[in-house]
């Protein structure tokens, strides 16, 4: 254990990282709930044939804005994984406040993800997307980062969508939940 005394502000106790306390760190932070989707890919010689593949993330960022890039990150044990590490193009939905039962959906193992929810119709590339979400970005694939048992997928939005203005769904302290500041004024 280190501590770090910072005058006028406390002190910090700093203790090695471990599992469970690096998850419990990681649950104070609060981030926006996505969906991800990806087309179908049709085997060949060298691929099998692979359905849509659709999955819940909270690990979506920007990555830069010139030129724009986006990015999530997947666990490369995921279900979704071998549509994801072929795929050409995805789309991040991010979520509305009153979505929560189709980000439950798209976390769910073990299901046709894409039959449990059917609002969702077929955009350019082939790529699924869901119909009244808060945002969508349409993105060509440009990079996958191996990190170690995950993958950063890296992506170049082509396009984007926006609903209606409104509360984002958000992932804080390891459940779904929604701002709650009414505030008009941005600051």
């Amino acid at each position: 254990m280190t501590t770090v005394d910072r005058p006028g502000a406390g002190t910090i106790e700093l203790r090695p990282v471990d599992v469970d306390s690096f998850r419990g760190l990681l649950r104070r932070q609060a981030s926006t709930v996505t969906v991800v989707t990806t087309p179908g890919l049709h085997g060949g010689r060298l691929l099998p044939t692979l359905p849509p593949a659709g999955f819940t993330a909270t690990s979506f960022t920007s990555v830069s804005l010139d030129p724009p890039l986006v990015s999530v990150c997947l666990g490369r044990a995921s279900s979704s994984w071998p549509t994801i590490a072929h795929a050409e193009h995805m789309a991040v939905h991010l979520l509305a406040a009153d979505q929560q039962e189709i980000a439950q959906i798209f976390a769910t193992s073990g299901i046709d993800r894409f039959t449990a929810h059917p609002g969702w119709t077929t955009g350019p590339f082939g790529v699924p997307l869901i119909g009244d979400a808060h945002a969508v970005l349409l993105c060509r694939v440009v990079r996958r980062i191996t990190a170690d048992d995950h993958t950063i997928v890296v992506g170049e939005p082509l396009a984007l969508g926006a609903g209606e203005d409104g509360d984002p769904l958000l992932h804080h302290r390891g459940s779904c939940t929604t701002t709650v500041d009414d505030r008009t004024d941005p600051w």
